[in-house]
């Protein structure tokens, strides 16, 4: 099963107040989330709650599919009231959503249940009544917690920036206001969206939704910024991370984002090396920005690259991106390429250098006969003019199929 989305951050008295008081009211149960659908509070149950509404309150947070689901609906966009209807399958059922505006900002969904798809005319200039007291009293939390959270943007980006006085200025600041410890390691992530159809801001809500979490784990502590399109998460461990965690950390980012976002925004991740303490976390961020790359352009990472395990993708994909065409490929390959039963050929070259010249293993793998194998190999000697008995004209060849691997997806770094 996958995993749920955590809670949004607790809303204050003053607002529970506000909440339980509209209920009471109007004797239905209402519910105020935040703009990603996560609950923040809720009133006491009338009769009429439903599974979706039970799970949240039991769990402290949302499933994946009801959030999707009324996301899609586009309630991030809304300026005014409406109703969600319900769906059977999802255990969900009708609500009157009321979009919570302050100056521009959607800070938050009031939702009323009403499942006959109606609520009587002094239901609705209730809640109209309530909303402008509760989207102010919203804004103002939204600005305090704005302003706790100003620090960690302003500081991250100077500790992970190419200056080393300002690296050692922010590092002393981080660790003085008590924000991260110096600590054995430290790992930073790097979260790439590409440009998605969400309303402004909400890509912003998103990343910030599904890395919230991460400040503080069982492993250690972490830090935030999140810019349109993309995120950071700087942690800072006791103790040597295992890699696996650190990829199912990963697998958890991407699926939180692929609930609150539309398909299109396309994320990648990219995990930098581990590092000793926060002094090098910079070398962690450029190594991350190569990861996301290789993210973007190799299909089988499924969306999160990790420095440590790229190999000499990590050399490749120093390249810059204009350079990243198919005038990189050695003659010989091209050549190869397009010879008639080309495919089958530079797979049986790719298998043979992949496995470092055995024959053996590498007639195992393509399942072949060696004789077969001798003969292929004869082939691409003549068509190519390289002897594979050459380490030189080998590291020539098998360099190009990893660049090759790079250009097989049409997608670029650009757009990240």
């Amino acid at each position: 099963m996958s995993e749920r989305i955590q809670r949004a951050r607790g809303g204050s008295e003053a607002l529970q107040a506000q909440v339980d008081e509209l209920a009471e009211e109007l004797r239905r149960s209402v519910v105020l989330d935040d703009p990603l659908v996560r609950l923040i509070c809720s009133s006491r149950h009338f009769g009429d709650e439903d599974p979706v509404r039970i799970r949240s309150l039991l769990q402290g947070r949302a499933d994946n599919e009801p959030i999707r689901y009324i996301l899609d609906l586009g309630v991030a966009q809304w300026t005014a009231p409406g109703f969600i209807e319900g769906r059977d399958d999802l255990g969900l059922l009708t609500r009157y959503c009321v979009p919570l505006r302050e100056r521009g900002l959607l800070l938050g969904l009031l939702m009323v249940v009403a499942p006959g798809r109606s609520l009587p005319e002094h239901a609705t200039e209730a809640i109209a009544r309530v909303v402008p007291a509760m989207a102010a009293q919203m804004y103002a939390e939204h600005l305090a917690a704005t302003a706790e959270e100003s620090g960690e943007r302003e500081l991250l980006p100077a500790l992970l920036g190419r200056g080393a006085t300002a690296r050692a200025t922010a590092q002393q600041k981080i660790v003085d206001s008590g924000l991260l410890r110096n600590t054995a390691e430290t790992v930073v992530t790097l979260v790439q969206v590409s440009r998605s159809p969400e309303p402004p801001g909400q890509v912003e809500l998103a990343l910030q939704g599904a890395l919230e979490k991460y400040r503080q784990t069982r492993w250690g502590q972490g830090i935030v910024a999140v810019a349109p399109e993309r995120a950071v998460l700087l942690q800072a461990f006791d103790r040597p991370t295992d890699p696996q965690d650190l990829a199912d950390q990963s697998a958890r980012i991407l699926e939180a984002l692929g609930t609150f976002l539309d398909p299109a925004a396309a994320p990648v991740i990219g995990v930098g090396g581990r590092q000793s303490g926060l002094a090098d976390a910079w070398i962690s961020y450029e190594q991350a920005a190569v990861a996301a790359r290789a993210a973007r352009r190799l299909p089988r990472l499924k969306g999160a690259g990790d420095w440590e395990e790229l190999g000499e993708f990590a050399v490749l994909l120093q390249l810059p991106d204009h350079t990243l065409n198919e005038s990189l490929l050695p003659k010989a390959l091209r050549v190869l390429l397009g010879h008639t039963g080309g495919d089958r050929l530079v797979e049986t070259l790719r298998t043979f250098l992949d496995h470092a010249g055995s024959i053996p293993r590498t007639a195992e793998a393509l399942q072949i006969h060696r004789t077969s194998l001798y003969y292929r190999l004869r082939q691409i000697q003549e068509i190519t003019g390289l002897d594979l008995d050459s380490g030189a004209d080998r590291l020539v060849l098998h360099t190009g199929l990893r660049l090759q691997d790079l250009l097989a997806s049409p997608d670029d770094d650009a757009r990240a």
